[in-house]
């Protein structure tokens, strides 16, 4: 990788890390990416705790980050720990977080895995990446572990600029808002554009099924199911869906079994909008949506509140100026480092 290429991607993980936010709780903002980045999402489950959990990731990419979700039930008040291995590599999951909503101590936990993900993918031959995963078996509670969902968000210069997205937390009994805003009107008919959504939902089965909502309008009454289980069959263990990169997006307005939690939100949009308003609810008070991610074209801001304040089209006079500091440590290093080679 040349100098100009490291230096412009130190730049944007370092920007990254200034528009992130740490919040975990109810389906709040974790984080925010905006350059040329994309995403990659999938999901396991299965009673027998073990599988292979994957990223389709193209050559070339870089990994800015990888997250490793796990959902459990009915484990929350006896003092388990949720854990897991990945790629033979212990996890080390973050608090759990109880859906205070929901029945059965529905919680999620999230892990960092970019030190598992990025060497396999940086420098390899792009596609499709297989990790084998191993969840602990929680004994006297019917493999309390519902499954895992990953997320990794990558980098490639080829890529389109566009913001990437991702909330986590746990479905509000109210409902959960969040929305996306842009600096300039859209044109969802023009041939670069696009607005994607993904969700990960647990312990979902059987009818039981979340809202989505866009700009007022319904997407889905059916958001949930067990879409990634690897057994086959419904079975408390393996009750999770996650919007997979392999999944065929759903149409509007899906049946249970055609809402496989991936969306298109251009046909929500009239041209000369700047926001896009989302809402998610579970009515019946018995699964957990701990996961939403967004992709769409372009600089936007995407908050965890319904009018989100629309981006600038150049960073803050404070960010620019952390951004110069940034490359000027960058230049400093370069600098030492030919003064040690000299």
């Amino acid at each position: 990788m040349n100098r100009a290429r490291t230096a412009s991607l130190m730049v944007l993980m370092f920007f990254t890390i200034l528009v992130s936010q740490s919040a975990y709780a109810s389906l709040t903002v974790f984080q925010t990416y905006t350059g040329n980045v994309a995403l990659s999402s999938d999901g396991f489950g299965s009673t027998t705790d073990n599988g292979t959990i994957s990223a389709d990731v193209p050559v070339g990419a870089t990994v800015l980050n990888a997250y490793l979700y796990s959902a459990t039930y009915d484990v929350y008040n006896e003092g388990v720990t949720q854990s897991a291995t990945l790629n033979g590599t212990p996890v080390a999951f973050g608090p759990p977080v109880l859906n205070t909503a929901t029945c059965c101590n529905l919680t999620s936990a999230r892990a960092d895995v970019t030190s598992i993900i990025a060497p396999t993918i940086n420098g390899g031959p792009g596609g499709v990446y297989n990790f084998t995963i191993a969840e602990t078996s929680i004994e006297d509670f019917n493999h309390g572990t519902d499954g895992e969902a990953l997320v990794v968000v990558y980098t490639l210069p080829s890529l389109p600029v566009a913001t990437v997205a991702i909330l986590d937390g746990f479905s509000a009994s109210g409902g959960d808002s969040a929305s996306i805003s842009f600096a300039n009107p859209l044109d969802p008919t023009d041939p670069g554009f696009f607005a994607q959504m993904g969700i990960g939902d647990s312990f979902s089965c059987c009818d039981q099924e979340s809202t989505i909502l866009v700009n007022g309008n319904t997407l889905t009454t059916h958001a949930g199911n067990n879409d990634d289980s690897a057994d086959g069959i419904v079975n408390n263990g393996n009750l999770i869906t996650v919007c997979s990169f392999d999944d065929p997006t759903s149409p509007s307005l899906p049946s249970y079994d055609q809402d496989h939690e991936c969306y298109d939100l251009a046909p929500f949009i009239t041209a000369g909008d700047t926001l896009i308003a989302l809402n998610t609810n579970n009515p019946s008070n018995d699964d957990n949506i701990f996961l939403e991610t967004f992709y769409v074209s372009g600089l936007a801001s995407v908050c965890d509140t319904p009018d989100c304040a629309p981006p600038s089209e150049a960073p803050e006079p404070g960010v620019l100026f952390l951004l110069g500091s940034g490359i000027v440590v960058l230049w400093v290093s370069s600098r030492l480092l030919r003064q040690r080679s000299a």
